[in-house]
């Protein structure tokens, strides 16, 4: 049994944590850690988590961190970088799923997250968890950096394409929306009910955090520098990511076999499914699962290849590719916890 502890646990990604990992037959809970809520038994503040655990809310304790196989940041940016080098050198291993090592170049990353990054020997060392991409690399790994909701989606849906050389990698467009809970368990103004429902708005047009997290992962399966404008949106729902993605096709004769080459692509990964051509997947077909579908679309006389790629921004956006790594660093059936089907309606 791999015994785990959530660092941060009371956000919606430490909750989903708790709530896939209270019915994984390989892992226990053994801590889950607040400042702020110390003290607190987790089922109060997570109805939902009543008769599934008996833990309260405990202040972060290396010891007692270390002394697990496994530990989960569900955190704030900034504050896993602060923690890692004491504890990777007790031995711990953890994915990451705040932004602290998601990027290479940690200029960037300063520019971007308004500080600088404390731990540079461990993001160099991290290696970014994105299953589909790195499997062998995340088995080995003693720290992996989960990656963003956004760039899960987005990458799984541009990479046949960039791994195949079969678009111009200069002019990629990425259209992506998602439900409020993106935004995270915290008291503001703009993500009231109040204010969200009934509405539809861009946000980040001029520049997202996330939008070098997607270039470098892009760049990476193209095997060189890429262009992409990345717009996010903010839409009244709860759960949820569609990104709808454009890219211009090289050889317009390509799109003949675009179908299989992304079927085959996929085949073997147990949470991508590739829908039928010009399909239209919904964020509902998602919602609680960790699975992205994924569908291709082409206009009448077009050599431009529409995409759309949706995720629960929670689950494969979050808590349950955590689960998912975790599950591949220690040998397990990488389904295992996760095989659960999306909630309708």
């Amino acid at each position: 049994m791999i015994k785990v502890g959530i660092v941060g646990g009371t956000g919606y990604t430490g909750v989903e944590l708790l709530r896939i990992l209270a019915v994984h037959p390989e892992a226990t809970v053994s801590c889950i850690t607040s400042r702020s809520e110390a003290g607190m038994p987790v089922a109060d503040m997570y109805p939902n988590l009543r008769g599934h655990y008996d833990l309260a809310f405990s202040e972060p304790d290396l010891d007692t961190l270390a002394a697990c196989d496994l530990v989960f940041f569900a955190t704030p940016h900034g504050v896993a970088m602060r923690m890692m080098p004491e504890l990777m050198a007790a031995g711990a291993r953890v994915v990451d799923l705040s932004a602290d090592f998601r990027l290479r170049d940690l200029d960037v990353w300063a520019n971007w997250y308004g500080m600088a990054h404390e731990s540079p020997e461990w993001a160099a060392k991290a290696v970014y968890g994105l299953p589909e991409v790195v499997r062998e690399e995340v088995r080995d790994a003693q720290l992996v950096a989960n990656p963003g909701c956004y760039p899960t989606a987005v990458q799984l849906g541009f990479l046949p394409l960039l791994e195949n050389n079969l678009v111009d990698p200069s002019r990629l467009i990425a259209d992506a929306k998602s439900g409020a809970s993106g935004a995270g368990r915290q008291g503001k103004i703009g993500m009231l009910h109040g204010e969200v429902g009934e509405s539809f708005k861009a946000y980040g047009a001029s520049g997202h955090r996330h939008l070098p997290e997607i270039r470098q992962g892009l760049s990476n399966a193209a095997g060189r520098d890429v262009g992409i404008t990345f717009v996010p949106h903010l839409v009244p729902m709860v759960r949820g990511i569609e990104a709808t993605l454009y890219a211009e096709l090289t050889n317009p004769e390509d799109f003949n076999q675009l179908q299989s080459l992304y079927e085959n692509r996929f085949r073997d990964e147990p949470f991508v499914d590739v829908m039928p051509f010009g399909s239209h997947p919904e964020t509902r077909s998602v919602r609680g699962a960790n699975h992205c579908r994924i569908a291709l679309h082409r206009q009448e006389n077009s050599n431009v290849v529409i995409v759309s790629s949706v995720i629960d921004n929670l689950v494969k956006g979050a808590a349950g590719q955590a689960v998912q790594n975790m599950n591949i660093m220690f040998g397990l059936k990488e389904t295992l916890g996760l095989e659960a089907p999306a909630m309708l309606p």
